[in-house]
Formats: structure tokens, sequence, C-alpha cells
């Protein structure tokens, strides 16, 4: 059963810890596993059919796709692992990190995570393609992770002692995943520098929101808007903060998407609208050719001028809300190249209690960009040193601060963009 439009995953990462990437609707768990007992095939022709019908690519990775089936059903499987284990072989020929399958446990996972229930590290795992190493999408802010000082990129070489060399991000999950209060040590690779972060096992409360007015000098109130993950909630936690920065009489935003890692679609396409009055905000393409057109209905909260801040940890999701406000020209984009993710996963449960993820579509910003791999190009590059990253995580409330220095650029291009409106005004007048 797939997830409907409001729960296709947008996420950068090939398995989420500790974070929400797709709504409860739509997924469908089943506890009978009977028709699997009586004929292990079953699963793996199901899987091999979702595939079949919706991979984004019609040639499955210039893939004979019913050779595979030949191959995979002719076989004889003893027990469920060993059919698992087909699947997950089945699946990497199509060479897609983010189409995966997850067996009843770890589907179960997904569905706690959904449910709002967290307890982990808090980080964004993703296996890297082309050196197989395992990357730290991001810290969840406020995580044990994020406390300890491990940063978007960081790599991961051992968990408790044990190299990750040739390790799936599923069997890297089943590894740091634990209960509130156990302890796990990551050991991470910084450029040539391995550290070793020992690191406790806590519950995770997430918010994806949150915001303030930064008094300034020059420009005076400016409202500042973090936004951690597109979730479910996202969109109503954004629409809520502009209406109150608006009370406040602010002049201006900077709205904060460094180290978000995306989540729903909708949720991209729902804040969007928030920021933008009209034009096209995404489009997403399927093999067979564009699928859906999504647009500003004007009703945007505010035309105040904004400035985006994004990083290399800010994907998918991110992508597509910057993309979108770039490209339309509502938002000056500040900071460094993005992840570049532009492909969209939906989540599917199967018969016997297992689930997997695959990918459907790719998107393209309003412009026609296809940015995956490539990511976008913010307007204006400012780098944080590694020095500097750590700083602002170890001290949180100087984030979209005087003390942050590519929230300081931002409010200099705000000064220019609120000069022009005050231009344009008077000469309304």
């Amino acid at each position: 059963m797939s997830i409907t439009q409001r729960g296709l995953l947008l996420g950068a990462t090939a398995f989420v810890l500790t974070t929400i990437t797709v709504t409860g609707a739509g997924l469908h768990w089943s506890s009978s596993q009977a028709s699997f007992k009586e004929s292990p095939k079953e699963t793996i022709d199901e899987v091999w059919q979702i595939i079949n019908r919706t991979y984004v690519d019609g040639t499955f990775n210039q893939t004979d796709w019913r050779a595979v089936r030949k191959e995979y059903l002719g076989k004889n499987y003893d027990n469920v692992q060993d059919s698992y284990k087909a699947i997950r072989e089945m699946l990497k020929k199509l060479g897609d990190p983010y189409t995966r399958f997850m067996d009843p446990e770890e589907f179960k996972d997904m569905q706690i995570q959904t449910s709002g229930e967290l307890s982990g590290v808090g980080i964004e795992l993703a296996k890297e393609e082309k050196t197989g190493q395992l990357v730290v999408m991001s810290p969840i802010g406020g995580s044990p992770a994020f406390k300890a000082g491990i940063l978007a990129r960081d790599v991961i070489v051992k968990i408790d002692g044990k190299t990750t060399k040739g390790m799936n991000v599923e069997d890297a999950v089943k590894l740091i995943r634990g209960e509130a209060g156990s302890k796990v040590t990551l050991t991470i690779l910084r450029g040539e520098q391995e550290i070793d972060y020992p690191l406790t096992r806590s519950k995770i409360e997430i918010h994806p929101v949150s915001f303030h007015v930064e008094n300034t000098p020059l420009l005076g109130p400016i409202g500042y808007i973090r936004l951690n993950q597109f979730s479910a909630q996202a969109g109503d936690e954004m629409r809520a903060a502009i209406l109150k920065l608006e009370e406040k009489n602010v002049n201006a935003y900077v709205l904060d998407l460094r180290s978000n890692p995306g989540g729903l679609l909708y949720a991209s396409v729902d804040i969007a609208r928030d920021w933008l009055n009209e034009g096209t905000i995404v489009s997403t393409v399927e093999r067979e050719g564009e699928k859906e057109r999504y647009r500003a209905n004007k009703r945007a909260l505010t035309q105040k001028p904004l400035v985006i801040l994004v990083d290399g940890g800010s994907a998918s999701a991110s992508e597509i809300l910057s993309g979108a406000l770039q490209d339309n020209r509502r938002a000056k984009l500040v900071g460094t190249k993005t992840f570049g993710k532009g492909l969209v996963q939906s989540v599917r449960g199967l018969g016997d209690g297992s689930g997997m993820a695959v990918t459907i579509a790719k998107y393209l910003t309003p412009t026609g960009r296809d940015i995956n791999k490539h990511g976008i190009d913010p307007d204006v590059v400012v780098e944080l040193t590694d020095a500097q990253r750590k700083e602002l995580q170890k001290n949180r409330d100087k984030i979209g601060t005087f003390a942050d220095p590519q929230f300081v650029k931002s409010l200099e291009i705000l000064k220019v963009e609120i000069d022009k409106q005050k231009t344009t005004a008077n000469l309304e007048k």
C-alpha cells in the first residue's frame, strides 16, 4: 500500500536516525505472515513488481529487470533472512541508495518514528555512492550527537570499535540505535583526524520551527526563523512563526535551512506558499514525464525581504524551498552549496510486514534545474570554518545572531533589499 502524496519522502538520507521523515497516513502494517511462510518468493516478487511499475528510471539503471526477476525467483530460499538478503541484492542493481528494503523490525522502527516516540543519538545517516562511506548528513539540534560536536559530513568509521567498512546503512542503524540511557561510541573521521565520541542515547523531542527577533542597529527588528526538518507539523509551525513576527513589525526575515535534511514534499510546497504569492514552486517528473506542477496560490503572509541560509546539509525538501524562492527572485541564498538530492521516494508496506522506499520521481526547480548530485549554488558564498561551526553548535544561542558569520552576511544583503523596497515605494507615491 503506497503512502499518499502527502507522505512522499524527500529526506536526503538513505536511512533516518531519530527523525520523522514520513507521516503515518497510508502506511500499511500486516501482522499476518501466512502467505510468506507458504512461499518466501512472494515478497521478492512483490518488491520486483513495485519497482517494475513505479521506479523513476525506465531502464532500471541499464539493468535487464525481467532477467533479474527470473534470476531471483529461480532460486530456492531456506529462510526469511535469505530472501531478505536476496531482495537487497536485487535492489542494489539499481545503483540507487534511496531505494531500499526494510525488514519488519526496520519498518516498524520507521512507524515508531512517525508516531513521534523517538530515541537515539540524533543524526541523519547516509552512504556516499562513490566512497561507500557512512556519512553524517546532519546532527539534530539538541540531540546527544549535536551536543557532543558531531558535524554534517563527518564520516563514521567505527561504531563501538567495529569498523564500518563495507557496512550498509541498515546494519549501522542497528548498532547505533538503542534504548534511552544506553551508550554508544562513534568514531568519526574529519579530514585526516579520527575522533571518538562517547554518546548516551536519549529521547529526542523535535519541533521543526524555532524563531526570535534579532534587533539590529541599522535595520531594526529582523525576524529569524530556523526550520530543522519538513515534518507534518512544519507548515503550521512556520505560519505561526511568521504571523507572530509580523505582529512584532519586523522589517525583514532570515530563514535558516542549514543542516536541514528534508522531509515531506507537501511540507516544502506548503511553506513555499507562505512566502511566495505567485509562480511555480516545483515540478515532479516520473518516468512517463511530468507528473505534478505545484504553484503558489496567492496566500503569502509577507512580502518583506528574505534571505535563506543554506549549507551542504541542506537537502531535498530544503532544496525545493530554497530553489523555488531563488528562481522566483523572492529570496537571496547565503552560505554554501546544498547537498544535491533531487529525488522523491514513496514508502510502501509489504504483505509480510516488511516495507520499502522506492524512488518514484525526480523534481525540477521552477526554471527547470535538475539539482540532483549538484545542489543549489547560493547567491552569496560564505564558508564557516570547523571552529566556527563547532562554536555555534556548542552555543546554540549564538545561531542567528551577530556571533553567526553567515547571519551577519545576510543582514548586509537585507539592507540592500530594504533600501530597494523603500526606493520603489517612494517612486510609487
